[in-house]
């Protein structure tokens, strides 16, 4: 029976491009049992090739009508060698090279003509550890479906006897109850009328911030500040993974007076500041972030995707982590209180319409010419509290690696597991080679952020300090940092010696 898709998914399927894809996938870092053959992630892999009945919305294929997406159509069976394949790396401890593959796995979509998953099973031949990297396509869900499909997949105990894995687990469908059509179509006229109305409060506040007659109010659509991050999508990524003890983010949080997902954002935006810095940016004004927001309500299951995503504007002017907190604190409040003001799906909507116009700019090749929507896209999802076995292999790591954003940019994602925050980070290559000094500046802004509460002679710009330290000589740093100038600061590098 084919499965009806809804138009916010159906938008993933009608952007999407060789340049963008629009798959969310996940590296996922496992170790194998004590016992384990050496041939033990070759038998794996073997065994879930074997399931090759899926179960919705895994086993469905899109059926399109002149290119517009319809519904997903169930496949009998898989071609279980294409969603399932096997790697084999040199040395699974080596984070950058492993970094490097996922990357050019990510680069790729995945075929139109087969359901939109895979799984690849990497393996070095020699250390006692594997790893998985899944992708799905965003039209299937967001990223709260998306983990409560993994828990289900990824149990608290090793299950050898019963192991089945995700895409093929059976999840129950909750039988939808009997209305009165006459009330369906009250109660729905009276619903669209008032998300009209919330949705052009949200534009009539808008227009209030653009004439200075009431500022307070969230960001304006299109203000981010241009970077050699931001631009024209292209094909091309580059990957890094970081882990952080959530356990600490949640102590500091307590002490600053500020949410976990506030902590986390100051954070990133210290590190991409220092990050740019390196290749000679300076900015006059605040980075933006784009913040997916949720709309399901309370206890609500639902399949696909529920969410909003919109602009915040993070800090700028002080060189004190604690006083970039403190105005994170206030511009992610704002937008918070803004949208507690509307319905869900007023901000639902109101996403729709600002990522069109960026869609049209990435179509047309004008994301070089225009400010981007944001900056940065960051985004934190609770996992599972406890170790989770695929199998008898247990779960040591799960880092998400989301899709890009029309208008560029970098895309960071983490989730909690078992205590940890798991931060996954994903950009084009067209301007960048590598994100591993971002993951470094990442953790050092984590770290002076906890110290600056009691020593306040903490500055930013001491950030990048142990990262350069650690790699560079002196003749390295200066020959370094002129490959990543740009031609005309070379030009003027070069002039400068002569």
């Amino acid at each position: 029976m084919s499965k009806k898709i809804t138009f916010l998914d159906k938008t993933f399927w009608i952007t999407e491009s060789e340049d963008n894809p629009k798959h969310v996938a996940s590296l996922q870092l496992l170790e194998m049992p004590e016992d384990a053959p050496a041939d033990y992630v070759d038998n794996l892999c073997e065994e879930v090739r074997q399931f090759d009945e899926a179960s919705s919305p895994f086993n469905g294929k899109v059926k399109s009508f002149l290119g517009f997406p319809t519904s997903l159509q169930p496949v009998e069976k898989l071609d279980m060698n294409y969603h399932v394949q096997l790697h084999e790396v040199d040395d699974l401890n080596d984070r950058e090279s492993l970094h490097v593959l996922i990357a050019k796995l990510h680069e790729t979509w995945l075929d139109r003509d087969k359901p939109l998953w895979q799984n690849h099973f990497i393996k070095d031949g020699k250390s006692n550890q594997f790893a998985i990297y899944a992708k799905v396509h965003h039209m299937y869900g967001d990223g709260a479906t998306l983990i409560r499909w993994f828990q289900a997949g990824y149990l608290p105990e090793k299950n050898t006897d019963k192991f089945v894995p995700v895409w093929a687990t059976k999840r129950k469908s909750r039988a939808k109850r009997k209305q009165n059509i006459f009330k369906s179509i009250f109660v729905g006229l009276f619903e669209f009328v008032m998300v009209l109305f919330d949705l052009l409060y949200i534009f009539l506040r808008l227009l209030m911030k653009i004439t200075y007659v009431n500022p307070t109010y969230m960001p304006i659509p299109f203000s981010g500040t241009k970077t050699l991050l931001t631009g024209q999508v292209k094909k091309g990524r580059v990957v890094s993974t970081v882990d952080m003890d959530f356990s600490r983010v949640k102590a500091l949080s307590k002490r600053a007076r500020a949410s976990a997902n506030e902590i986390l954002l100051c954070c990133f935006d210290i590190g991409v500041h220092q990050f740019l810095k390196g290749y000679g940016h300076s900015f006059d004004k605040a980075l933006y972030t784009n913040m997916p927001i949720n709309l399901r309500k309370p206890g609500e299951q639902t399949a696909g995707n529920k969410i909003a995503i919109v602009p915040v504007r993070l800090a700028h002017g002080k060189n004190d982590p604690y006083l970039r907190l403190r105005q994170i604190i206030e511009n992610h409040r704002i937008v918070k209180r803004a949208a507690k003001r509307s319905r869900p799906a007023a901000f639902s909507y109101y996403t729709l319409l600002i990522q069109s116009y960026a869609l049209l700019f990435e179509m047309i090749r004008l994301s070089d010419f225009v400010r981007p929507i944001a900056n940065i896209l960051i985004s934190n999802v609770p996992g599972p509290s406890d170790l989770r076995y695929l199998k008898d292999s247990k779960l040591l790591a799960c880092y998400p690696i989301s899709t890009m954003t029309p208008g560029g940019g970098v895309n960071i994602t983490l989730i909690t597991y078992n205590g940890v925050a798991n931060v996954g980070m994903v950009c084009c290559d067209k301007n960048i080679k590598s994100l591993e000094p971002l993951a470094q500046y990442f953790t050092e802004a984590f770290d002076m952020l906890e110290k600056c509460i009691d020593d306040p002679s903490l500055n930013i710009d001491d950030i990048g300090e142990k990262v350069r330290d650690d790699h560079l000589s002196i003749v390295e740093e200066e020959v370094h940092h002129e490959e990543n100038l740009p031609e005309d600061d070379k030009i003027v590098s070069e002039s400068v010696r002569d």
